[in-house]
């Protein structure tokens, strides 16, 4: 069984709410966005956006991934770690929220050509998933406050040896509008709160991390789905 964080820290206080929102008031409006079911024009806005992110950050990975460890850390319902695993690499695919991953591993295919995927529910920080070539954390970290979510990275680095991409929600006038006023989603389905942060503010922090430089960026910007992905390369 995997370890359990037990202290109250800001990360595993939010880490849980977020477990809570998705394996409930969020379930089925999450599995109907990652799929081809008829959404709310800002829904779609929002699957339109995540489309192209999930597909920015698979176009920064290697084409062949043979003999390679990925951790898919916040995989929800699996669609970035099946990308992954059809370019033929191992994949440790690990979401806080159990019932989307049960949907993730409902819908992968049975067969992934050279790649497999391995799902599972629990804290993406864990160390006892083990080490990697790349991480992948797409919209996993978009809740967390700058000091938090550089702090998480900082711990995916210990155990991953080429490359992690993320994505953070950049510090924009009309996103930090929409988070103001918490209209982002209806009342009755709407997320924790997504923290915008500052890119140069979250670069100067991630200047701690020697070994590592930062590489690519590109900006999504889809109607409702504002996302930033960051790619951090070891240095050599």
């Amino acid at each position: 069984m995997m370890a359990t964080r037990i202290d109250d820290t800001p990360y595993t206080v939010r880490r849980e709410a977020l477990a809570t929102y998705f394996d409930s008031t969020a379930k089925q409006a999450w599995i109907d966005l990652t799929s081809d079911a008829k959404v709310s024009g800002i829904r779609a806005t929002v699957r339109a956006g995540r489309e192209a992110m999930r597909s920015t950050l698979v176009s920064w990975l290697p084409d062949d991934m043979r003999r390679n460890r990925v951790l898919d850390a916040g995989c929800g319902t699996g669609a970035l770690a099946i990308d992954v695993a059809c370019r033929g690499a191992d994949v440790t695919a690990v979401d806080v929220a159990g019932g989307l991953v049960e949907v993730a591993r409902d819908r992968a295919p049975g067969f992934i050509g050279h790649g497999k995927v391995r799902w599972h529910s629990g804290d993406m920080l864990d160390p006892a998933w083990g080490s990697f070539e790349h991480v992948v954390a797409m919209d996993s970290l978009i809740h967390y406050t700058p000091a938090d979510l550089v702090d998480a990275v900082e711990e995916l680095a210990m155990r991953t040896c080429r490359s992690i991409l993320f994505t953070f929600a950049p510090h924009t006038r009309l996103l930090g509008a929409m988070h103001s006023v918490g209209k982002v989603f209806p009342k009755s389905d709407r997320s924790p709160a997504i923290v915008p942060v500052s890119e140069t503010e979250l670069r100067a922090r991630l200047g701690r991390l020697s070994d590592w430089k930062i590489g690519r960026t590109h900006r999504v910007s889809s109607g409702f789905y504002t996302s930033q992905a960051l790619e951090l390369v070891r240095r050599g």
